[in-house]
């Protein structure tokens, strides 16, 4: 006599797990649906295992079709939870479009499925599969091992399937697949061979719990304030469909002024804004039946994300969510505007890796001005940026290894004196394989990982080289201006280190000034004071470069004992702007008021060099005079100057 103990402890734990499942919206997206699906597939198939053994222990309150829709129902659906749990894993991988394009595998893997039904719709008049004898008894058919083999070839299948993509899954996920396997084999075995134990959809509701805790785990994947999915889901699925090589399409969108509505509003008021947004996305995704998974990042980037299936109608989406977004919000009875970057990028045909996504994603609404219009990535930049990105790293280290870092040289005008008294050393790297390497790119890459003290002690070095040779006293240069980078005032030893580079090419003070940013002067106040003063105390001047391009804090840079202060070339950008002058001006007046001498970087004209002239400013550098030069062509242009500077 079967015993539906297990079952009725089934029944229990499924209906905890399926409200678990629903409350927690681990049923969102296409694994969501698969994982719901192969869910209540088990479910259903526990209710007629439950109905049919009823039936068989009181035959009879029950006619024969009445059983017979019970055992029917119940093994075309437990043989469907394993085909179900196939599909759930291929959701996993992310392997649609495999699949779709391997006909003999989709229809290998049908056709058995296939079979067993016809075995059971025939089943009433062959009873082949099962019977009930003269005594209502539930028999066995002769063909009743083809429910088994059905069930034992999909384990199978699943099982090969998930080794094949063992890379696509962490360590613990893919260890907790692998687990769901054996436990399946036992519950079969033991239920084959001991039919009154029914033991098997216990099991599967061990299986669900399993994989309920172990992979389906909505705090890995849905943001908990938009509801979206976040960004850890976002770097997984994205790294799976490089991998898989599928093609998506991939709507960018950052707000690039997130921060600043942060500060205006207060948390509560701004995640409202990203709810907001979220639920906007939501219903684009819905009306036009874009089938899109939707990420939210972090700081105001989101991410929505169409298949190949579907990639016609990204310009439409990304045409919805940037009108959408360009009108204006009310939050806390205050109108509030966004400014949304909405940009299209087709992977892998315009961006063929992960690192350079990321990479692009993250700042692409920097690099471009706001327009209004919706972008493209094949617009913005070509592949080639994409790839050096990612190779950067290499890159520095190799041309750190072989040298093929190179300073050049800009010369600094002189008003009062009408000759180049001085320089600024620039780093220049021309690789190879990309050419000529834009510093903003390198400098930033060697500040994430480390390689920028390297370089810092090979600028230096090499200035005091030059400043220490031959051709440098002929010059008549007072000194030579070195930028330091904001890693490298943070660096508790920076002073130490200076001063034995100078030891060692025996370079004098007063040929020394270096340069550090506003970013810099506002960051680290305790080690950057004691640096400078220390290299103050030993004769090496400072000068504050690119003023004006943030937020100075004016008290931290009239603390510094700074020299110099070097006029960003924004302001220059600016010459037809009449209230920008004004700034200018004053700033000018603050600045000598403080006893400071002032440089002009960007200045290309004649009338730009006499306007910034008439405003007292002593020091011009740009491009009218020269561009950096490499030092042996610095060497000549020097010495040939002098009618020019004139």
């Amino acid at each position: 006599m079967q015993t539906l103990s297990f079952d009725i402890c089934a029944v229990i734990l499924l209906i905890f797990l399926i409200f678990s499942i629903v409350s927690r919206k681990m049923a969102r997206g296409v694994q969501g649906h698969f994982f719901m699906a192969f869910t209540l597939v088990i479910f259903a198939a526990l209710l007629f295992d439950i109905l049919g053994i009823s039936c068989d222990r009181y035959p009879e309150k029950y006619n024969d079709t009445v059983r017979y829709i019970a055992h029917t129902g119940y093994l075309l659906l437990h043989n469907l939870t394993s085909f179900c749990f196939l599909l759930y894993l291929i959701s996993l991988t992310d392997t649609w479009h495999k699949i779709k394009n391997r006909n003999l595998l989709r229809i290998g893997s049908i056709i058995p499925y296939l079979c067993l039904i016809v075995l059971l719709l025939i089943n009433p008049f062959t009873h082949m599969m099962f019977y009930f004898d003269e005594n209502k008894h539930y028999v066995r058919g002769r063909l009743f091992f083809v429910f088994y083999f059905t069930a034992f070839l999909f384990m199978v299948i699943a099982l090969i399937y998930t080794i094949m993509h063992r890379e696509l899954f962490s360590t613990g996920k893919f260890l907790a697949l692998l687990m769901i396997f054996p436990i399946q084999v036992t519950a079969v075995t033991i239920q084959m061979i001991y039919p009154e134990m029914v033991i098997e959809m216990f099991f599967n509701a061990i299986t669900v719990l399993l994989v309920t805790i172990t992979v389906q785990k909505p705090e890995e994947i849905i943001d908990h304030l938009t509801g979206l999915k976040k960004y850890a889901a976002y770097t997984t699925d994205m790294k799976r469909n490089f991998y898989n090589d599928k093609h998506v399409s991939v709507i960018l969108l950052n707000i690039a002024n997130y921060t600043t509505l942060f500060g205006l509003l207060g948390y509560d008021a701004s995640n409202d804004i990203l709810v907001k947004i979220a639920d906007e996305l939501n219903e684009i995704n819905k009306e036009i039946r874009s089938h899109a998974d939707i990420y939210y990042l972090d700081r105001g980037r989101f991410r929505f994300v169409v298949n190949e299936a579907h990639r016609s109608k990204i310009d439409e989406a990304a045409e919805k969510i940037n009108h959408t977004l360009k009108m204006s919000m009310i939050v806390n009875s205050m109108e509030i505007n966004i400014i949304a970057y909405v940009c299209i990028a087709r992977c892998p045909e315009d961006i063929s890796d992960f690192g350079s996504l990321m990479s692009f994603g993250n700042d692409f609404h920097i690099m471009n001005p706001y327009s209004g219009r919706v972008l493209r990535t094949s617009e913005i930049v070509g592949k080639n940026r994409f790839q050096l990105s990612n190779e950067l790293d290499g890159i520095i280290d190799s041309a750190l290894a072989n040298k093929k870092f190179e300073v050049y040289y800009q010369p600094i005008y002189s008003v009062e004196k009408k000759k180049f008294i001085s320089a600024e050393a620039l780093l220049r790297l021309n690789d190879e394989k990309y050419g000529f390497i834009p510093p903003e790119l390198f400098i930033a890459a060697a500040e994430k990982n480390g390689a920028i003290h390297k370089i810092g002690d090979y600028v230096f070095e090499e200035v005091c080289r030059f400043i220490s040779g031959p051709d440098f006293a002929g010059l008549g240069l007072d000194y030579i201006e070195i930028n330091l980078s904001v890693a490298q005032c943070m660096q508790t030893d920076l002073a130490d280190k200076v001063l034995s580079i100078m030891k060692r090419f025996s370079v004098p003070p007063e040929k020394i000034n270096l340069e550090i940013t506003e970013t810099a002067a506002n960051y680290a106040q305790n080690i950057l004071t004691e640096n400078i003063e220390k290299l103050t105390c030993a004769g090496i001047s400072f000068s504050l470069d690119d003023y004006g391009t943030g937020y100075s804090n004016i008290k931290s840079v009239a603390s510094l004992p700074l020299k110099i202060v070097k006029l960003d070339k924004s302001f220059v950008d600016e010459e037809d702007n009449p209230r920008m002058w004004i700034v200018l001006r004053n700033t000018i007046k603050m600045l000598k008021d403080m006893d400071m001498r002032i440089v002009v970087e960007g200045v290309e004209t004649e009338h730009l060099v006499h306007k910034f002239s008439d405003l007292n400013c002593e020091y011009i550098q740009g491009y009218y005079f020269s561009k950096p030069i490499p030092e042996d062509e610095f060497i000549r242009f020097m010495h040939t100057a002098g009618e020019k500077a004139e």
